[in-house]
Formats: C-alpha cells, structure tokens, sequence
C-alpha cells in the first residue's frame, strides 16, 4: 500500500477557520469558469488528510482506494449543500435528504484517536486514517451547519475566489479568506486603480 507523508511546503490552503471549510476549498474557484479539482488522485487526498488532519508529521498516510476518493468529492459536495441550505432561509432543515443521508453515515464512522505518549503529548491516530478524518469532516459540518457560529461564515470578497472561511475577528468585517493571497491582490488592485485615476487626470 502507498503512503504518502505531510510535504514540506504545504500543497493545500488552510485557516479557512473550521475543518469542513478548508476540505470545501479543494474544489478551487468553485461556480467559476476556471474551477480546478485539487483532489484529482487518490494520493492527492492522501496529502490533504497528511497535511490538514491531526496526525504527526512523521506519520505516513496511506493512499486510499479509489472508491474512497469518490466517496470524499460526494462528501465535499454534501459539505457544500448542507452550509449553504443552512445559510438560507430553509436552515439546514432544508438539506436535501440524499446529501443529509451521506453526512450522517460518513459522520457516524470512527474519528481519530489521541492517545498520550511518553512526552505527555497527545498523539493522534486511526486504522483508517482517511475516513477517519473525513468523518471528522462531516461531523464539523454537521455542528457548524447548526450552530450559531454559521452566522459568521462569510464568502471571501476576492474576486478570483470563492472561499469561504469563518470570521473569527471581533469587529467581524473580515473580508477575505486570506490576507497574504486576496487581501493584497485586492489593496494592489486599488492602488493601481487610484494611481491611474491620479496619472489621467
């Protein structure tokens, strides 16, 4: 069985705030004309569930099947649906009942398990290490989608991104997903914007 270790330089983007959001994210620009798969091969999952889940760096994940690999795009979907069914006026009442059917069922299997080494720390691990994590996916959804905290999920003001993330910040105005990526292409794009109004007139 392959296995695949957390990279060096980190393939995936994060800090989206919960679980569930940052596996949203590997379908890039999502809606958009230039939606790119970030989960194309089954070691590709491989490598989000080493870099984004809770194991040690020093663990290799195993590559899974590929049924598995289908089975985590129709979870990242269902994801999608439930928060924004929850998000409209329906709340997550009105999550299709397929989609709620795959959340319930990936969500009831077995998350990872800490147990507590000879440093004292807590060391994560599973017998399926990615289904475990994904269950960990869907029971995140699940809780946000039902949580006041939905209420300050918000969709990144980039406009080359559809991300969404929760804004975690007190004023709560966050308005992207990221400010070393879309933050500073945006207040770029401003600048230049003013600069060439000031060089026209």
């Amino acid at each position: 069985m392959a296995l695949t270790s957390e990279p060096a330089t980190p393939r995936f983007r994060s800090g989206a705030g919960r679980l569930c959001l940052d596996f949203m994210r590997t379908l890039r620009l999502r809606g958009t004309a230039g939606a790119t798969e970030e989960l194309a091969t089954v070691r590709d999952l491989a490598d989000w569930v080493a870099q984004l889940g809770p194991y040690p760096a020093d663990v290799a994940v195993a590559v899974p099947a590929a049924s598995v690999l289908v089975r985590a795009r129709e979870l990242r979907e269902a994801v999608h649906t439930l928060l924004t069914s929850a998000r409209g006026n329906g709340g997550a009442a009105s999550c299709p009942a397929a989609e709620r059917e795959l959340l319930n069922t990936v969500a009831a299997g077995a998350t990872p398990a800490p147990r507590l080494d000879g440093t004292g720390s807590a060391v994560y691990g599973a017998d399926d290490q990615v289904g475990a994590v994904l269950a960990d996916v869907a029971r995140d959804a699940i809780t946000l989608a039902t949580s006041p905290a939905l209420a300050q999920v918000r969709a990144c003001s980039g406009p080359e991104c559809a991300a969404w993330f929760l804004d975690t910040s007190r004023p709560g105005n966050r308005r992207w997903c990221s400010m070393e990526t879309c933050g500073n292409k945006s207040k770029k794009s401003t600048w230049r914007t003013k600069q060439g109004a000031v060089t026209g007139s």
